[in-house]
């Protein structure tokens, strides 16, 4: 019979790892915490949770869709809005009717998340940590203690740019749609013989959602040359992957889930340019999309891109951040001649509908 990962001894593991890391040409210290990102999401897909939180962003490209050659450590779950800020919802529809009504939910979804994280998905993790015999640190974390993040004794340690942490960050002012259920397991599986690995169903955001996300999260750094946190070049490292498959010509014809992203963001996410000036998001999806940085925005960028290449987040698959680049500007030119194709007629502002599939 095979043995349980978790039951081998650290050496063994260790051993393992480093066999595998060879095999791969992935780090060690990234194939174990792999090994633990499947294991969090088994955790959570297996328990109530399941139909409640859409699992998303560059982790589940990796994961799910094998998109990108990119290790994603970080764990994205959307907890549908209308389960946690149903009261506040008019007719159900999770978008806002008005400026007002969005800050009365944003300011409900602040105040919510954190008690509903401490109160049933901590509970929940902690739980099959206890009944697998592990040990992991639980603690809540974030600005808005949105964030719970798990900590488990590592085997193998890289530079310490990736950290021996799983990070869980939920967000509740969407539904998570579309979405659908996919599997996933461990990178490092194929390659140990004899040794069973944690698997996962989780319920998983459209690729083609998360090309619109990332695109308009690009579109807004160009707009105002400020990263948000380390790691952020990932997302033009994800676009120019995702463009390599048939999902982007999906996501660049599928006009309604463009301005529902666009809709969605102009509601919750509102933000201004270097100058001052609110961002049109609809603007983005439907013809100028700007995804292309210039200056000293640009450097930040590459940069950032440099770290990530250092401590292995790349193994594989490493071009260049120049040729990044390139591609984004082809991606954003088939992007804005889709978008100028499928523009709404002048004068619709709200998508009505599409706004469900948010």
């Amino acid at each position: 019979m095979a043995e349980s990962w978790f039951s081998l001894s650290r050496d063994d593991q260790a051993e393992a790892l480093e066999f595998a890391a060879a095999r791969t040409g992935r780090p060690a210290h990234l194939l174990e915490k792999d090994i633990w990102v499947v294991w969090v999401l088994s955790a959570i897909y297996e328990s109530g949770l399941a139909s409640k939180l859409t699992f998303k962003g560059g982790t589940s490209l990796s994961k799910v869709y094998r998109i990108i050659d990119r290790f994603s450590e970080d764990v994205d779950l959307t907890y549908d809005i209308r389960e946690l800020a149903a009261d506040l919802l008019k007719q159900g529809n999770p978008i806002p009717e008005s400026g007002s009504q969005e800050k009365k939910i944003s300011s409900a979804v602040r105040h919510r998340l954190p008690d509903w994280i401490e109160a049933t998905v901590r509970p929940v993790i902690a739980s099959a940590l206890a009944k697998a015999g592990l040990e992991a640190g639980l603690a809540l974390a974030g600005k808005d203690r949105d964030k719970l993040i798990l900590a488990y004794p590592a085997v193998k340690t890289g530079t310490g740019y990736s950290a021996p942490t799983i990070q869980l960050e939920f967000g509740a002012r969407a539904t998570g749609e579309p979405h659908h259920v996919q599997p996933v397991a461990c990178d490092i599986a194929p390659e140990i013989e004899g040794v069973t690995f944690p698997v996962a169903q989780p319920l998983v955001m459209a690729a083609e959602r998360t090309f619109w996300e990332k695109a308009t999260a690009a579109h807004v750094y160009c707009l105002q040359g400020r990263l948000r946190g380390e790691r952020y070049s990932r997302h033009w490292y994800d676009l120019a992957a995702i463009a390599k498959t048939p999902h982007f010509a999906a996501a660049c014809a599928d006009h309604i889930l463009a301005r529902a992203v666009a809709e969605h963001k102009s509601m919750f996410f509102v933000e201004k340019d270097a100058a001052g000036a609110r961002i049109d998001y609809f603007a983005a999806a439907s013809g100028q999309l700007q995804l292309i940085p210039t200056g000293e925005s640009l450097t930040a960028l590459e940069n950032d891109y440099a770290a990530m290449l250092e401590d292995g987040l790349l193994a594989l698959s490493q071009p260049s951040f120049a040729d990044i680049i390139e591609q984004c500007r082809v991606i954003q030119d088939e992007a804005n001649s889709a978008g100028h194709a499928g523009r709404a007629p002048q004068g619709t502002g709200r998508v009505g509908g599409a706004g469900k599939k948010t």
